[in-house]
C-alpha cells in the first residue's frame, strides 16, 4: 500500500494539509515494511501484500458499510475484496509457492462521526493512487499474474480521487472536523502498521 509523493502538496489548504502532516510518519513507515516495498518483490512478496490488506480492509468495509453519510454519501461504493480474492486464486500464484503467515485481524473502529470516517476513507482512497504506481513498476515483473488488486481491475482512481478531494473539501471545514478526519485517518494507518510484523514488534 502505497500513496505516491505527488498525491498531497505541501501549499494545499486546509484538510488536506492537515491529513499529510497527521499521518506522513506513520504513511512512511508503511511504504518502507510491506513486502512489496523489496528491491525485488515476488510473487511470494505480493501474496502477502495482499493478504495483509484483505486483513486490514476487510472489517474496515464491512463497517463503512453501516453508513449512508459523510464519504458514504458522497461517491458510490467500490468493493475492492474481490479483486484480492480473485488474485490470490489466480493460477499464476501456486499456494505451494507460499507459507501463509497467520494475520492478525483488524476490528472496525467505534467511532461513527462522518468527519473521522472521511479520515478513514482518506487512507482507503489513497492506496488505490498508490497501487497504481505499484502496479507500473511490477506488472512486467510479476507477470502472468494480473495484479488485480493494484491495477484496480483496469480502472483508472484518478478521477474517483478527485471527486472524494473535492467531497471532502466542501464537507470537511472547521477545525473540529478537520482534526476529527485526522484521527480517523491515523486509526486506519495504525490498523495497518499493527498487522505488519516488524512495526508490531516495535
Amino acid at each position: 500500500m502505497s500513496l505516491p509523493p505527488s498525491t498531497f502538496s505541501t501549499d494545499t489548504p486546509g484538510v488536506l494539509a492537515a491529513l499529510r502532516a497527521a499521518t506522513g510518519s506513520r504513511h512512511a513507515l508503511i511504504d518502507s515494511a510491506m513486502p512489496l516495498s523489496a528491491d525485488a518483490p515476488t510473487l511470494r512478496d505480493y501474496r502477502l501484500h495482499v493478504q495483509l490488506v484483505a486483513a486490514w480492509l476487510a472489517p474496515l468495509e464491512q463497517w463503512l458499510a453501516n453508513f449512508d453519510d459523510g464519504p458514504q454519501g458522497a461517491l458510490p461504493y467500490v468493493a475492492r475484496m474481490p479483486l484480492i480474492e480473485r488474485d490470490l486464486a489466480e493460477p499464476s500464484l501456486p499456494i505451494e509457492q507460499i507459507v501463509d503467515e497467520p494475520l492478525e485481524r483488524a476490528t472496525p473502529p467505534d467511532a461513527s462521526d462522518a468527519a473521522f470516517r472521511w479520515g478513514v476513507c482518506y487512507v482507503i482512497e489513497g492506496s488505490q493512487l498508490g497501487g497504481t504506481v505499484l502496479y507500473r513498476r511490477l506488472s512486467e515483473t510479476l507477470a502472468p499474474h494480473l495484479l488485480r488488486y493494484l491495477s484496480g481491475d483496469g480502472v483508472p482512481p484518478g478521477p474517483r480521487w478527485k471527486r472524494f478531494i473535492d467531497a471532502m473539501r466542501v464537507q470537511i471545514v472547521t477545525p473540529r472536523d478537520i482534526a476529527c478526519a485526522c484521527e480517523g485517518a491515523k486509526a486506519a494507518f495504525d490498523r495497518l502498521l499493527g498487522l505488519l510484523p516488524e512495526t508490531r514488534a516495535a
